[in-house]
């Protein structure tokens, strides 16, 4: 698949983000597609790492992260990198940052990622580690339904504009890492993957469907997954008996990854 940035490089450098305040304000040189409330606009996060592991797919970038990815590139080309530096740099920017990093690391390490992998611990791979590592979303480009930020709904499996953006950008990247775990980052994701898992994009037993999202927001399901509160502290939002069967489906699955690696 080609790259897109070589049709995109002149319009980042032109762009004027003090000007984009709001999706609806991106300029039309980066819509790639839109179908009724339904649109997708280019964000250069076409780096693809061969040597990857482990691939975190969220959703698809929102507003913001476009703004970050291309504050970033335009940061790279003016100080004279290269295509793939720039690519690289403005796909990770802001990757996981915040309190939603050393949840997802605790949650990795509790299922024995880290021994797969042959590391300590899965918080290097933020740090000298970041080789095994591919940040991703399984709608690579960002999503906007009316203007917002696509969360979610409808489903993608059930919507064919969302079915045509993973099958055109995701499982090309999918094709280049057959062996990587996949990590999903909430239902929704593990949905879609496990749509192209039935086309045969991926492999099933290579997604690790079940692990609480590690945001903030998800503090109580991310704690109990890890030992840290009791069941009888749950409120009534958390399904402590549903937590339970995903935790000992995904440590059955690393064993099983473990004892074929």
């Amino acid at each position: 698949m080609e790259l897109l940035f070589d049709r995109y490089r002149q319009a980042i450098r032109d762009l004027d983000l003090a000007g984009v305040a709001s999706p609806q304000a991106i300029p039309a040189a980066f819509l790639l597609a839109r179908e009724g409330r339904y649109s997708s606009h280019y964000i250069p996060f076409e780096s693809v790492n061969p040597a990857a592991r482990v691939v975190v797919v969220g959703i698809s970038p929102g507003f913001a992260q476009w703004k970050n990815a291309m504050r970033e590139a335009q940061r790279q080309m003016a100080a004279g990198a290269s295509d793939e530096n720039t690519l690289r740099a403005a796909r990770l920017a802001g990757a996981f940052s915040g309190a939603i990093r050393p949840n997802f690391v605790a949650l990795l390490d509790a299922i024995g990622v880290q021994r797969w992998l042959g590391i300590a611990s899965c918080a290097t791979l933020f740090d000298v580690d970041a080789p095994l590592v591919q940040v991703s979303a399984i709608l690579r480009h960002p999503v906007f339904v009316d203007g917002k930020n696509y969360s979610g709904t409808p489903a993608m499996p059930r919507h064919a504009f969302l079915r045509e953006e993973m099958l055109r950008y995701f499982a090309h990247e999918a094709a280049m890492l057959p062996e990587a775990l996949y990590i999903p980052m909430g239902a929704s994701v593990s949905e879609g993957l496990e749509w192209l898992a039935g086309r045969g994009v991926l492999r099933r037993d290579r997604i690790l469907h079940g692990l609480p999202h590690p945001s903030g927001a998800n503090a109580e399901r991310v704690a109990y997954f890890l030992g840290k509160k009791q069941k009888e502290a749950l409120s009534g939002k958390t399904n402590g008996e549903m937590i339970d069967a995903a935790r000992v489906r995904l440590l059955e699955q690393m064993r099983v990854l473990m004892a074929n690696s």
